[in-house]
């Protein structure tokens, strides 16, 4: 699994011209599920992300996560991040799971990102696109900040 997240002062998902999703400050998080991913990686890929210190505090130390600063999460799934571009000019994505098991899991880290900002009461929103929608996102980085997260880099026990 990987999640590519930019810190943003605003982003949005537009689909069709409707906005499906939009946050002020927090994090855009693209998020590409790979062959063989479960519901374990996703557990362990949601806490790092909702726990990332990546945000300023009041001394202007990377400190703060966006829990901590009950910023807002927009969650596109992005299949393309399994682009294998090894062999040509056009890239593979046989890495990538299928739509619909990589749907059922995109579904599943939505509704725990949602848990989270229920029980902790500390992220303001999660807002999502649409699963294999041509989507347009806008997103205004800030910083730039932006981190890639790749389970295979994650000790998942």
């Amino acid at each position: 699994m990987k999640f590519v997240i930019q810190r943003t002062n605003a982003a949005k998902c537009e689909v069709n011209n409707e906005i499906t999703g939009q946050i002020e400050k927090g994090l855009c998080v693209f998020i590409g599920v790979g062959k063989g991913d479960d519901k374990k990686i996703a557990d362990k890929m949601i806490q790092k992300l909702v726990n990332m210190r990546i945000f300023e505090d009041e001394n202007e130390k990377i400190n703060l996560s966006v829990q901590d600063i009950n910023g807002g999460l927009l969650l596109i799934s992005q299949f393309t991040l399994y682009a294998n571009c090894r062999k040509g000019n056009r890239p593979s994505f046989t890495d990538s799971e299928s739509p619909d098991a990589a749907n059922s899991m995109y579904e599943y880290i939505i509704s725990e990102c949602k848990k989270v900002m229920k029980e902790n009461g500390s992220i303001k929103a999660v807002e999502t696109g649409i699963f294999g929608a041509d989507m347009q996102i806008s997103v205004e980085n800030d910083g730039p900040f932006t981190v890639i997260l790749d389970s295979n880099d994650l000790a998942i026990n």
